[in-house]
């Protein structure tokens, strides 16, 4: 099994001189964007993360990604030093939480800054170490939770810009409208849609549309986790494509073996529309809004039309 939903805590692994140096870089840093004039220095764990604390802090913050390849399996994230250096200099942090990004935790402990804002998602919205499914990203709720609490932090790191990133994160969370509103209609239209997953990566957000995901969640938990699944599990797969019951198969396009590649394959053969899905946001060309819409769409195109997205 892969450490942490796949995501490999691999700062564990950076030694304590890597760290004891980022340590020391950090204090120096930690000040950089104290004064009004200066661009606050933020991090997100993963760019979604990274992307919103840019629209909300505009031209007052400096926001970079640690995770940002959308080409690359993100579970497999191998923390660097210069990852560590780059956490350590940040005035805020903001990771996800539930065992997806641990190597941040290590970092954070191992250059310790008590000016330093760290919001992590899971306990903005109040879940359990446990929570199964970690990519909190697609729960329609988890963004908006998200943009007032960079923009509190912001607010407490420069305030005489507090006004500017409050209204920066209420037009954010208002450009939500859109997804929201693409959510509802499908709900509305197709209501109990059978569909099949390889993952759990788009599954708030099919909760969220009303879509009924028919792979069991053992299934789809072996695959997050780099495990083979059983073979009772994979029957019950199979039989979703070859039994037509379903009538669109979502996969993590950033995350293929010989396996999900066999259910792609036999999706294809029983004219089951495939839709890929991005684990982390896209890039170029998309915001976290724009990124949602489009996989929105995605799912209407292949129920309404029978067409397949197969890559952004």
């Amino acid at each position: 099994m892969r450490s942490g939903y796949r995501v490999l805590a691999a700062a564990l692994s950076l030694g304590v001189a890597v760290l004891a140096s980022a340590c020391s870089s950090a204090s120096g840093a930690a000040t950089s964007g104290s004064s009004a004039g200066d661009a606050i220095v933020a991090v997100g764990a993963e760019n979604e993360y990274a992307n919103v604390i840019a629209q909300v802090g505009g031209k007052y913050v400096q926001a970079s990604a640690i995770m940002s390849n959308p080409n690359t399996d993100p579970h497999t994230f191998e923390a660097s030093p210069s990852v560590a250096r780059e956490v350590s200099a940040a005035q805020l942090v903001m990771q996800n939480g539930v065992g997806y990004d641990t190597f941040m935790n290590t970092i954070e402990k191992a250059a310790p800054n008590s000016a330093r804002k760290v919001i992590v998602v899971q306990n903005l919205l109040g879940l359990p170490t446990g929570t199964p499914n970690p990519h909190l990203w697609y729960k329609p709720d988890t963004m908006p939770a998200v943009a007032n609490a960079i923009a509190a932090d912001l607010a407490a790191l420069q305030p005489a810009h507090a006004s500017y990133f409050k209204a920066s994160a209420a037009a954010f969370i208002t450009s939500l409208t859109a997804w929201d509103n693409a959510l509802a209609a499908f709900k509305a239209k197709y209501p109990n849609t059978p569909v099949a997953t390889t993952e759990p990566v788009a599954d708030y957000m099919l909760q969220a549309a009303g879509a009924d995901n028919l792979t069991p969640f053992a299934f789809q938990a072996d695959i997050m986790n780099g495990t083979d699944p059983s073979a009772q599990d994979v029957a019950v797969e199979r039989s979703l494509f070859t039994q037509h019951k379903v009538k669109v198969f979502l996969y993590n396009q950033q995350v293929t073996d010989t396996l999900t590649e066999s259910f792609i394959t036999l999706a294809q053969q029983n004219h089951v529309p495939v839709v890929g899905v991005y684990e982390t946001m896209p890039a170029p060309g998309f915001n976290y809004q724009s990124w949602m819409l489009t996989e929105v769409q995605d799912l209407q195109k292949a129920v309404a039309d029978h067409i397949s997205t197969e890559h952004l």
